[in-house]
């Protein structure tokens, strides 16, 4: 077993011989046992509880193993089973193999032999759960894949990992958006103890609180319309590692009294359960607010916000950080490059000085997609200023108060047209992404028009 985990054995047999005898050694290996004198009792069980494996008697009264297997598959899906048998060679046997049984043993066995089996058993089980944290990550792992910055800023912040990473404080990263907040995270984990174990991650912002609470806790089988078995929850299946709880600050009040109660007793309750299951959990928490000011408006809770800002880290914007920009934009050039097959290109001076005078308001992302987005498109081993002007995200053009009444000392009207012209063309090439021909669509202009309007207040960029 993995340091910190316990995983939990049914025994099914409705001899009790058998079943002390199990149960003693399974005990003294560490594991959490529960025994079932038949199969009736052992499916009570499994509609309520979650085990990582099942080892049930073939014939038994009331409910035999296959009946037991049954509800198993049914209720929990990756749980695996074992069964027990005096008679291998009945159909039985056979039927239970085709319905899912992962082995069978044959009464009587040896101990070294079953230990065996129960180890590859569990060991199957643990590659099951792997294997779906690491489609999960895939998924949802940032799209660059390491962390870039020689600014004295970032340098501090990779200092604070390095320092706090094989601690088991909490953590919190502060930070806008697209700063990277989750490669810090990974980097915490991936450089402490529990890096051999699980990383799980999740956005607490991109889903409804019963829904988040349904994948957190996870739930039994009948909680809830559509919970048709039993289902692990993220702090269960990050047992040992470290849980990435990215946007905080979007939970709901009840949900925050929830992750208090996991943060300080280290146990929560499934959906629907009545069991308390206890994790060892890293937490490391992410948020793009400001969760003082939240918790004095009472949105936050103090408590939470203390247990999770034990280590807390600022991640600074990139327009804090421009020196990293030229480094950050030649590693994505590369990158983006090599994936499309093609030459690298490079930046002129000009155009690498507009990128550093960006504000970068998407950040490290931001500037990660207008390169990905350039390279696409570029036929040429230079780009300019020409080929990215037009992908730059503008600042959204506040609206201008006209007046509705004529002065005393009366106006400029040539000069309110114009601005209010101006401003209408940049809202339509922003909300066309900067396509000219849907921009002067959206304004009702013909392709000519559009085009004498951009030249009269010198708009450059876009694309046709």
């Amino acid at each position: 077993m993995e340091s910190g985990i316990v995983e939990k054995i049914l025994i099914v047999d409705d001899e009790r011989s058998m079943r002390d005898v199990l149960s003693i050694m399974l005990k003294r290996a560490g594991y959490d046992v529960t025994v079932a004198s038949d199969g009736e009792e052992a499916i009570a069980h499994i509609d309520k509880e979650l085990f990582d494996l099942v080892i049930t008697d073939l014939k038994m009264p009331k409910a035999g193993g296959l009946e037991v297997l049954k509800a198993v598959k049914e209720s929990s899906p990756e749980s695996v089973v074992l069964i027990i048998t005096a008679y291998a060679s009945t159909e039985s046997v056979v039927e239970a193999m085709k319905l899912g049984a992962y082995d069978y043993l044959t009464k009587p066995f040896q101990v070294d032999e079953v230990q065996l089996i129960i180890r590859n058993a569990l060991e199957k089980r643990r590659l099951s759960t792997e294997n779906i944290l690491l489609k999960r990550e895939m998924a949802s792992q940032s799209s660059f894949a390491q962390i870039i910055g020689q600014s004295e800023a970032m340098q501090k912040v990779f200092d604070v990992v390095r320092k706090v990473a094989d601690t088991k404080s909490n953590v919190l990263i502060s930070g806008e958006s697209g700063t990277g907040k989750e490669l810090i995270a990974r980097a915490i984990h991936h450089n402490s103890a529990r890096s051999r174990l699980p990383f799980v991650t999740v956005n607490c912002s991109a889903m409804p609180e019963p829904l988040l609470e349904s994948e957190l806790f996870g739930h039994v089988k009948g909680a809830f319309t559509g919970a048709v078995f039993n289902k692990a929850g993220l702090f269960e299946m990050a047992n040992g590692g470290s849980i990435f709880l990215d946007e905080i600050g979007e939970t709901t009040p009840a949900m925050q009294v929830k992750l208090l109660r996991v943060i300080q007793e280290r146990e929560f309750r499934r959906v629907g359960g009545t069991r308390d299951v206890k994790v060892d959990v890293r937490i490391i928490a992410a948020t793009n607010k400001d969760l003082e000011k939240a918790v004095a408006e009472g949105t936050f809770r103090e408590d939470l916000y203390y247990r999770l800002d034990v280590i807390p880290i600022l991640l600074p914007p990139l327009r804090h950080r421009t020196g990293d920009i030229p480094v950050l934009a030649q590693h994505f050039l590369e990158r983006f490059a090599r994936a499309s097959r093609k030459p690298v290109p490079s930046l002129t001076p000009e155009t690498m000085s507009l990128l550093v005078a960006h504000e970068w308001k998407g950040n490290v992302r931001e500037l990660e997609n207008l390169i990905e987005r350039v390279v696409a498109f570029a036929s040429e081993p230079l780009i300019t200023e020409a080929h990215i002007s037009g992908w730059l995200h503008r600042p959204a053009v506040s609206p201008k108060a006209y007046p509705t009444d004529l002065p005393v000392d009366g106006l400029d009207l040539e000069g309110l047209i114009n601005s209010i012209e101006k401003d209408l063309l940049l809202k339509a090439l922003e909300k066309a992404k900067w396509v000219k021909k849907k921009a002067a669509r959206l304004l009702q202009l013909n392709t000519r028009s559009f085009r004498y309007r951009l030249e009269k207040y010198a708009i450059k960029g876009g694309r046709e």
